[in-house]
């Protein structure tokens, strides 16, 4: 059994940061949103994010997600901490925005929905969500808010071995609007798919944007509404 450590953290908003340092450097288990318990080294801290090193890969997660920290006081196997994190300068201050910005171009994990996960290519930040390209769904749009955590892969390595001829890292062909809202209103009237198609209710016609409020004609020709605060992804099939 693994015992608490002395300061039990909930995190609420990125807020406890002076009890969170304390764990700088050391092993920790955390719980994210979905149950899912991730542990490893905490190797860096922001204001909105956290750096945890696993043994095998780094991993980027919003605080928005973290539900709970603590001290891992019984140690499988020593974890011994890499040099660096993968993006930042050491001598710079991490932030959620940043880290995606500086992702930009590198072969990523990213964890959205579920136990589900994309892989791709971040091509844009936006006000309120990323624009990822991947081989499978291609253009995605991403509400930031939902992003569990992602991972990047080694330099060396492209999704699923495809040569960049197959699959180049290229920009939405579309214009971008600043938020996730106005993006997709772009799309009424068009076949979206939500949440990478995770319940067929989440397919279908884009009627309509508004007041939080989203029209869906799904392909049995029933109506029905979703609540726009709960989209994680978007793409259009």
């Amino acid at each position: 059994m693994y015992g608490w450590c002395t300061c039990l953290i909930i995190y609420v908003g990125g807020e406890n940061l002076e009890g969170i340092k304390s764990l700088l450097n050391k092993e920790v288990e955390l719980e994210v949103s979905g149950k899912t318990i991730i542990s490893g080294i905490l190797i860096d801290l922001g204001l909105d994010i956290l750096v945890i090193f696993n043994g095998i890969q780094i991993l980027y997660i919003p605080l928005l997600h973290v539900h709970q920290i603590k001290e891992k006081i019984e140690k499988e196997e020593e974890i011994i901490p890499p040099k660096t994190s993968f993006f930042e300068n050491e001598s710079d201050p991490i932030s959620y925005r940043k880290t995606l910005n500086h992702a930009k171009g590198h072969f990523l994990e990213l964890f959205v929905t579920g136990n589900r996960s994309i892989h791709g290519y971040i091509t844009s930040v936006l006000n309120d969500y990323i624009v990822f390209y991947s081989p499978v769904y291609k253009t995605v749009f991403i509400s930031m808010q939902h992003v569990k955590w992602f991972t990047p892969y080694s330099h060396q390595l492209t999704p699923y071995t495809l040569s960049s001829k197959d699959f180049p890292v290229v920009p939405a062909s579309i214009p971008l609007a600043r938020s996730l809202e106005e993006q997709l209103k772009k799309y009424e009237g068009r076949l979206v798919v939500f949440d990478l198609g995770d319940h067929p209710e989440k397919i279908g016609l884009l009627k309509s944007i508004s007041h939080n409020n989203i029209e869906l004609v799904t392909a049995n020709g029933d109506t029905v509404f979703l609540k726009f605060i709960h989209i994680k992804t978007a793409h259009h099939p």
